[in-house]
């Protein structure tokens, strides 16, 4: 719309006709006014201010209102995050995305091994300092958990230390997210919901891979349809991936005595390292025989998605003798202690390198079909990852660490992924942190990256 101008505008505005131009007579007149004007006394003007245009004076009062109800500039946000079990295999990508994270003031990594903590730290630079602590110290975590904002666990097996921390950050008033894998850890902290809620702190467990990504991609699924019945999880670990101590004895655990899993719409016991079925993977592990394994998931999603007849847990390694001597050592009996399992640990690390079988077996993968009806018709959608098992296992405990920071997730207890995140905001934030999810959905079951 064309701005409108004032009188005083369209005045000054308007070009000069033939009756405007100075005759004789009239410059005459003009010179004999400018000799009054010379000899008489000069007498200050009183200033008038000049009128604003209506438009202009719009302008202004537009302009004032929103520089009065603008948003103010939100103060910078610096958070301290604790690592626990920070010099584990598993944290190393950890590392590097908080690194990345602007709002991350300080990292600490602590470990039992403090001088190794330290030496990691400084090499990841000035926001990381080292400490030594004993995670089977209650008071020890209380401590640190106080001075941070969020503890990251990695302190593992997690069937020894999961419920201990999760207490003393509840204490500590401090929210915490584990990548606890085993089934029985989860049974124990899901103790400490009542006493989570009541102190207002948040416990996220198994964050991780397996679980983790794995229960978030079965709600997925599950939500896909009008009638959800049943959820198959299976993944496989390379051999060559780089995995700790921790982890050999959590494959010890998971391949020895029984498992829960979620059969006829009711729970049920299974023995482990039984169950046997072939499953097609992505690349590079392709066509691989998995088993019942003791991870959580089987556990945790039939008590938080309802109505599913079916939820069973099957997984493996590469190649697939090494689950077999797994499930063998716990027939045995040589597994079926915490104290067994770390002398069997001492006893295969020197030769660990047997294991290996070459780039066939340097990733991880996971694979999740859920099944029933949709619109009246039978549905099959099915869910795949792929990915070294450290960066796979990471980037969700880091996403849920920092979406516990921002007050993203806020509601205090405790809970597995599929129980406190939403599929279609989590996953796409994981993969644009690297994770490589392939979903196949639809009658016609296409790809959708």
């Amino acid at each position: 719309m064309p701005e409108k101008k004032s009188a005083a505008e369209t005045k000054a505005a308007k070009p000069k006709t033939g009756s405007d131009k100075p005759t004789a007579q009239k410059k005459a007149a003009s010179g004999k006014s400018a000799e009054k004007k010379k000899s008489a006394p000069k007498t200050p003007r009183k200033s008038t201010p000049k009128k604003k245009s209506a438009s202009n004076a719009k302008k202004e009062l537009t302009a004032a209102v929103e520089k009065k109800t603008a948003p103010k500039t939100a103060p910078k946000r610096e958070f301290r995050v604790c690592v626990l079990g920070g010099c584990a295999a598993m944290a190393v990508p950890a590392l590097r995305e908080l690194a990345a994270e602007d709002e991350v003031k300080a990292v600490t990594l602590a470990d039992l091994n403090g001088v190794a903590a330290q030496a990691v730290a400084a090499g990841m630079g000035p926001k990381f300092s080292g400490v030594a602590v004993d995670a089977m110290d209650h008071d020890q975590v209380v401590e640190l958990a106080t001075a941070h904002d969020v503890v990251m666990g990695y302190v593992g097996p997690f069937y020894l230390f999961e419920d201990k921390i999760a207490k003393a950050c509840i204490e500590a008033r401090t929210p915490y997210v584990s990548i606890a894998d085993d089934f029985d850890s989860y049974l124990k902290v899901e103790q400490l919901f009542d006493e989570a809620k009541a102190a207002g702190v948040t416990i996220l467990t198994g964050f991780g891979n397996s679980p983790g990504i794995t229960n978030v991609l079965s709600k997925k699924g599950y939500l896909s349809m009008d009638e959800p019945e049943r959820i198959s999880i299976n993944w496989t670990g390379g051999s060559d991936e780089e995995v700790g101590p921790a982890n050999v004895k959590h494959v010890m655990h998971i391949f020895e005595g029984e498992t829960l899993q979620w059969i006829d719409g009711r729970e049920a016991r299974v023995k482990t390292g039984r169950g046997e079925k072939v499953v097609e993977f992505p690349e590079p592990i392709g066509i691989q025989t998995v088993f019942y394994t003791g991870h959580a998931e089987s556990v945790s999603i039939p008590r938080n998605l309802k109505g599913l007849k079916e939820v069973t847990l099957h997984g493996g390694v590469r190649p697939v003798w090494v689950a077999r001597i797994a499930t063998f050592f716990g027939d045995l009996g040589l597994t079926t202690s915490h104290k067994k399992r770390e002398i069997m640990t001492k006893l295969l690390t020197p030769i660990m390198g047997a294991f290996s079988v070459g780039d066939t077996a340097d990733k991880s993968v996971f694979r999740i079909d859920v099944t029933g009806r949709h619109e009246g018709e039978p549905r099959h959608h099915f869910y795949t990852g792929v990915g070294h098992i450290a960066e796979i296992t990471s980037m969700p405990t880091v996403e849920a660490a920092m979406m516990l920071l921002r007050k993203e997730i806020d509601k205090p207890g405790v809970f597995a992924p599929e129980a406190i995140v939403d599929p279609d905001d989590f996953l796409p934030r994981i993969a644009k942190r690297g994770v490589e999810l392939t979903y196949y959905e639809g009658r016609r079951e296409k790809p959708v990256k």
